[in-house]
């Protein structure tokens, strides 16, 4: 088969279409033909030789696909050659066949192409797990999204919405924040003009925020979560290491965590997408949450793709469309 390769950690330009051996799924497992993947930041990352995926997954970048289920390993059931499938991966969706454990597939929506349903795995996991199971976001309350115009943004404000929460976005430039309007965000923030601080101020504060920026924001907002509040970090887009005032956390008795999706147990991952997959399906089949999808390139263009989403220059996922057979 062919994949995408890092033979040297780097620019986009280190990116390159080649042929590989091909996956033998092993018990629990199913391999998949891939149709599609999508590009995350996690994958730039690796790409730069800054984040490399856990021991025994597949070196290729790749966090999600879409495809059809191509061989089932030993001990597989409830699934069958040829089903219609997307799936949450530690790596390995830039290519054209990946295996993958069978607690992290889901079928695709109906009603969705293989190339939206690519674009689903990772933002639904990531945003479920970490604004409804750690954050416990509640009817009418108010959550604060990092990177509004963003895959996991865009997913986070469909989803706080559909369960009633009020929903503020920070996202640079008028075009952006009206994409974020579209989708049913309520507040919205211009980061390179306003401070979200003072306009959440103005609400009483945030009962959730998700962080994708890390070190540079922890300070503000830590400032801006209300009583009991509950910050997530998921992102260090904004660097590492940050002081925080302890004592602003206790008088708010507020919560400050931090989570990561890729490296967690088989069995927390399975969970989660069983989670995704009885919560969020739904939704995304009756039209209520939709793929935000801002354009699809095909897989030997995959160097463009990584540009673009390093200027984040998307709204949305970018996708990237993986041809059959070994062409």
């Amino acid at each position: 088969m062919r994949a995408i390769t890092i033979p040297e950690p780097g620019g986009p330009e280190r990116l390159v279409w080649a042929e590989v051996p091909d996956p033998v799924p092993a018990a629990g497992e199913v391999l998949v033909e891939v149709a599609a993947t999508a590009v995350n930041r996690a994958d730039l990352l690796q790409r730069q030789g800054f984040y490399d995926p856990p021991p025994g997954s597949s070196p290729y970048p790749g966090l999600e696909c879409a495809g059809r289920i191509a061989a089932l390993g030993p001990g597989v059931a409830g699934w069958a050659v040829g089903d219609e499938v997307c799936a949450l991966l530690a790596g390995g969706g830039y290519a054209q066949r990946v295996a993958v454990p069978v607690g992290q597939l889901l079928p695709v929506p109906k009603g969705l192409t293989p190339q939206q349903a690519a674009a689903l795995p990772e933002v639904a996991c990531t945003v479920w797990s970490n604004v409804f199971q750690v954050a416990h976001l509640r009817p009418g309350e108010t959550v604060l999204l990092h990177g509004g115009a963003s895959g996991i943004g865009t997913m986070a404000i469909q989803l706080a919405k559909a369960v009633g929460a009020r929903v503020a976005v920070t996202a640079g430039g008028p075009e952006k924040l009206a994409r974020c309007a579209e989708l049913g965000a309520d507040l919205l923030i211009d980061y390179r003009r306003q401070d979200f601080v003072a306009e959440l101020a103005a609400l009483g504060g945030a009962d959730v925020i998700l962080d994708i920026i890390g070190a540079k924001y922890l300070e503000r907002n830590v400032e801006a979560l209300a009583v009991n509040g509950r910050l997530v970090v998921i992102g260090l887009q904004g660097g590492a290491k940050a002081e925080v005032n302890l004592s602003t956390l206790l008088a708010r008795r507020a919560a400050l965590v931090a989570t990561n999706l890729r490296g967690r147990p088989l069995g927390e991952k399975a969970a989660i997408v069983a989670a995704v997959r009885e919560h969020v399906w739904p939704l995304v089949e009756a039209g209520v949450v939709r793929p935000v999808v801002d354009r699809v390139l095909p897989i030997a263009e995959a160097a463009e793709a990584h540009r673009v989403v390093e200027a984040g220059a998307q709204v949305g996922k970018v996708v990237l469309e993986v041809p059959a057979g070994t062409g």
